[in-house]
């Protein structure tokens, strides 16, 4: 494929349609269907619906369905906080990052594939699978978001992450759909049960990810660096890369201070996109046999109301700077906050789950194009710099689903935790009003 220069549209779009490919994992397997499949296996109800057991058996010992999956969600993200940051610099040691960016792509989705096999019986194989799954998708996640700054100048990188992160939740929509489809019609496809149809939703979440990812692939570069990737030292060299790209963020004005707040703030916006499910089902006031349904409804709407959050932040931050956008939208997700406190109907949990959509948009997509924006022109070493990056927000997630859990244990309410994370938000608006910018991002 004919190389395309910087700032491209077509460069541009075939990276952002990365997106498309990967954001099925996040919706499809973090989310909806897969929470759903875990719950129904391992849950054991009576006659009236209500959950009479909920442990399960794991390498002989008795575990909390909830709690097992909380500890292998977990063990992911510390093998991925201290994995990406040398995997960074070895890729821009050797200058192939794409082709790191596809090992972890295509081990993601072979895992997602694997766990059409998850039952009670093959319960370590699902766990497997689902613990490479998290790997293989933020693994990627570190390579790809590293060629924003590569593909497209500063101009265009609030727009270019937009428009990524739009293409991610229209595709991963429609495939939800699709799989929803095959779920609640199985009679009509010829089915004997919905436990089929959603173990194959697996299956084409992997093979999604796989088809569309090779559009990228067929434009995006090799890397920026020519190393010796044959090297004896490339371990070594990985953490060379690593230290020099550590010295550059810790001497370069406003890199280090950005860090320390989108480390604070994305704390609080990554607990509430893992628990939001959860406090669904326990606060809410469903109607029988409504839980479930309205579930897929509020996360669909989420989905979809994000692209114009995201769209929205892009031009806001052309007009007003990325900083000031990023303060008002922390400051709206306080009032969020504060407004789910209060809630226990469903019509306020889809009006919240509207908010949440708009802000998750406009916040994830402008928190990623605004660091870009801080690593030179010039730079060669893009892996590095966004290792550090993924590396924050994954202690982040860490450290807020503690906290969440800790104040829900010790207060015996999930609503009491909700409100903690105020605190977060606050936090981060204080040290981005701290934030002076040397140049309009």
């Amino acid at each position: 494929m004919k190389s395309l220069s910087k700032g491209h549209k077509k460069l541009i779009h075939a990276w952002a349609f990365y997106d498309w490919a990967n954001s099925v994992y996040p919706l499809v397997i973090s989310s909806a269907i897969f929470p759903i499949y875990y719950g129904a296996l391992t849950n054991i109800k009576n006659d009236q619906g209500l959950v009479i057991n909920d442990t399960v058996q794991f390498l002989g010992y008795s575990f909390n369905n909830d709690v097992l999956i909380s500890y292998v969600t977990g063990l992911a993200f510390i093998v991925i906080s201290i994995m990406s940051p040398l995997l960074g610099g070895m890729a821009d040691y050797i200058g192939n990052k794409k082709n790191f960016m596809k090992f972890f792509n295509y081990l993601g989705a072979l895992a997602c594939i694997g766990l059409f096999w998850f039952d009670l019986v093959n319960l370590w194989f699902g766990l497997i699978c689902y613990f490479f799954g998290l790997i293989g998708f933020w693994g990627s996640i570190v390579f790809y978001n590293s060629y924003l700054p590569d593909i497209a100048f500063r101009n265009q990188q609030d727009k270019a992450s937009a428009k990524g992160f739009s293409l991610g939740y229209i595709g991963s929509v429609i495939l939800l759909v699709i799989c929803l489809i095959l779920i609640m019609f199985y009679d009509t496809f010829g089915f004997e049960s919905e436990s089929l149809p959603t173990r194959i939703s697996f299956i084409l979440t992997g093979v999604w990810w796989i088809a569309f990812s090779q559009y990228t692939y067929a434009y995006l570069p090799k890397g920026n660096r020519k190393g010796d990737a044959r090297t004896k030292d490339l371990v070594l060299n990985g953490f060379r890369e690593l230290k020099t790209t550590y010295k550059k963020i810790k001497s370069s004005f406003g890199f280090e201070p950005y860090l320390r707040a989108f480390f604070v703030y994305s704390m609080a916006v990554q607990t509430i996109m893992l628990i939001a499910t959860y406090f669904g089902v326990g606060e809410i006031q469903w109607a029988e046999g409504e839980t479930t349904n309205g579930l897929i409804i509020s996360i669909l709407l989420i989905q979809l109301v994000a692209i114009a959050g995201a769209n929205a932040a892009s031009k806001f931050a052309k007009i007003y700077g990325n900083i000031n956008v990023l303060i008002v939208i922390n400051i709206i997700w306080i009032g969020i906050c504060v407004y789910a406190f209060f809630i226990t109907q469903p019509i306020q949990f889809y009006i919240t789950a509207f908010f949440v959509g708009l802000v998750m948009g406009a916040i994830q997509s402008l928190s990623r194009s605004t660091y870009s924006k801080y690593i030179p022109e010039d730079e060669k070493d893009t892996a590095s710099f966004f290792s550090f990056y993924e590396v924050t927000e994954k202690i982040g997630i860490v450290i807020g689903m503690f906290m969440y859990g800790f104040i829900a244990q010790v207060t015996g309410s999930i609503r009491n935790a909700i409100l903690f994370l105020i605190l977060f938000f606050a936090g981060g608006i204080f040290l981005l009003f701290r934030l002076k910018l040397k140049t309009k991002t």
